[in-house]
């Protein structure tokens, strides 16, 4: 499958990377093709400025200056979020990558106050996400990154297709072993991803 591979970390150095590097190795080792969008190195501009959010409803201007993102978008067949969870949310700038590409024309179709899915090509999903606080914590808040991957994404992508969601809960305190044994179940979990 075409995998688009959306990371959203700022720091090369960090565990986040070491994770989205495993991902990315077991993906390709599993004979998937992977286009690796790192959203900081490529400095995505996250902001939907008032000119974007005035011709948002216009299919014909949205893309100005996601043009070649949404092409990404287009041709994936399959979609993996990676990134850290910081005030139990996603970085901003993944925020902005769905702000700036879930438009009309792209995501759905709306017409006449009726919004029709139309990334029915994305036959899975998986989100990577690690967390400082632990998993109780996440709950109580609503946990908003792991609803955002298993159930706003759901609805736009080919219906039944799988979703998965790999975190890491409680990285304050983690260790050598709790780190090793996650980035062992990603590439897992990669190495079957949409099978």
């Amino acid at each position: 499958m075409r995998v688009l591979f959306i990371t959203a970390h700022p720091v090369e150095t960090s565990f986040n990377a070491a994770v989205h590097a495993a991902a990315l190795r077991a993906l390709r080792e599993a004979g998937h093709e992977v286009d690796h969008c790192d959203l900081y190195a490529e400095g995505f501009d996250p902001v939907l400025s008032r000119e974007a959010r005035l011709v948002y409803h216009d299919p014909a201007r949205n893309r100005a200056g996601v043009e070649g993102y949404v092409a990404r978008l287009q041709a994936a067949e399959a979609l993996v979020l990676g990134f850290p969870v910081w005030c139990f949310n996603v970085p901003a700038i993944l925020k902005g990558w769905f702000d700036r590409l879930i438009l009309p024309g792209v995501a759905f179709e709306l017409e006449g106050g009726k919004v029709t899915p139309t990334l029915r090509h994305i036959r899975a999903v998986a989100g990577i996400a690690t967390y400082g606080r632990p998993r109780y914590m996440a709950w109580w808040i609503g946990d908003p990154p792991r609803r955002i991957v298993t159930r706003y994404l759901r609805w736009f992508v080919r219906p039944g297709a799988p979703i998965t969601y790999l975190a890491h809960y409680h990285m304050n305190v983690s260790t050598d072993a709790t780190r090793a044994r996650f980035i062992a179940r990603v590439e897992r979990a990669m190495r079957r991803f949409g099978a």
